[in-house]
């Protein structure tokens, strides 16, 4: 299995106070932005969006997934938001969202991309993991939680 720590920076976790889904989204692009890890900020929120009407990124327990894949990508970055209160995310379980994992990356690296995902699912899966992320206040505390596993 993939370590997901490998995809993270702590410059890209954020606690976001949002009130919809978009804003919450357009914080955490911000944020990757900022970070030196976007050259193009718009395209990116955009393919984001876009994405989402295909079908909501929200998997159930209180985390969504949202993700963008493009050209001008050579490595994958996860930003992880933890958002204050739930939000409406249109999940499949209809539970509203805590936790957020922005993958964001190449598109012709399929292999890799499902790997990351079949990690972050794995580590979703795990209850004390999802609690613990939401009683860490600090960005080196939820990187240091993903190095355990």
């Amino acid at each position: 299995m993939i370590k997901i720590s490998k995809y993270l920076d702590s410059q890209l976790v954020v606690f976001l106070d949002a009130d919809s889904r978009d804003a919450a989204i357009k914080m955490m692009v911000e944020k990757i932005y900022s970070a030196g890890k976007l050259q193009d900020q718009t395209s990116f929120y955009e393919a984001i969006i876009e994405r989402e009407k295909i079908v909501s990124t929200g998997v159930g327990m209180g985390t969504a997934i949202p993700h963008a894949k493009l050209a001008s990508y050579n490595d994958f970055f996860i930003a992880i938001g933890i958002l204050r209160k739930g939000l409406d995310w249109k999940s499949l379980d209809g539970a509203p969202v805590r936790v957020i994992f922005l993958i964001g990356g190449p598109d012709d690296k399929q292999t890799e991309y499902l790997q990351i995902l079949s990690s972050l699912t794995y580590a979703i899966k795990d209850e004390q993991i999802r609690k613990k992320m939401l009683t860490l206040n600090s960005t080196q505390g939820i990187i240091d939680l993903f190095k355990t596993f």
